[in-house]
């Protein structure tokens, strides 16, 4: 095992429920408009989502584009009367407050904190993903937080990281490691950047791409670290 001194985290997926969290939120939302979330309405705002991100990954929509209009196309689809734009502010306050963690997650960030730099990488937006850190209190663990709302770039692109490297007192990329959960932002991200890429993997999927680690629960960090 090599000799690490920084890690970079991911929030969804990795640390946080958030299948959990926008669970919580999406019913929240539609019952607090009287609109019923049916399976089939979840699954098809799924794939509008999916396609979205994607899209944002590849650098072809920016992240206001992707909030904006996912509910917009949704309710389009669907013939629902309803202001995509309003609905998707209210949404986002409840996936604030919609705050689940992954098991193991606090007592592996308080085991690493103690020997490595943790920081945050994240393609969520801030005011969400500040309010969750907040609210479970995880701050603590982290010397910074990089989000691609503030930064003007996102994982996967070499911009993001660039940035957060510069942000990084004494950063040293063959002393750091990426922590996530997707295959086409964070192992992506961390093989543009060119640092060693570990996936947190707990459905054991299968991938082709070139990973220094694979891990299917939190808890192996602490004989892997």
């Amino acid at each position: 095992m090599k000799e690490y001194k920084t890690l970079l985290f991911d929030i969804d997926g990795t640390l946080l429920d958030f299948k959990k969290a926008e669970d919580y939120a999406m019913h929240k939302t539609f019952n607090d408009h009287h609109l019923e979330l049916t399976s089939e309405i979840f699954e098809i705002y799924e794939e509008i989502n999916s396609k979205l991100w994607k899209d944002f990954e590849l650098g072809l929509i920016d992240k206001k584009t992707v909030v904006y209009t996912r509910f917009v196309k949704l309710f389009n689809e669907l013939g629902i009367e309803e202001d995509g734009v309003a609905f998707e502010d209210e949404y986002q306050w409840n996936l604030g407050h919609g705050a689940y963690l992954i098991k193991h997650a606090i007592e592996i960030l308080e085991y690493l904190s103690k020997k490595y730099d943790l920081y945050v990488v994240t393609n969520g937006v801030a005011s969400t993903q500040y309010n969750r850190l907040k609210l479970l209190d995880l701050n603590k663990y982290f010397k910074d937080i990089f989000i691609s709302e503030e930064i003007g770039y996102q994982k996967p692109k070499i911009e993001f990281f660039d940035y957060c490297f510069r942000h990084i007192e004494h950063f040293d990329k063959d002393k750091a490691l990426i922590i996530g959960d997707s295959l086409t932002s964070d192992m992506q991200g961390g093989i543009n950047a060119q640092i060693d890429t570990c996936w947190y993997n707990p459905q054991h999927d299968k991938t082709s791409i070139k990973i220094d680690y694979i891990i299917h629960d939190l808890k192996e960090l602490e004989n892997m670290l």
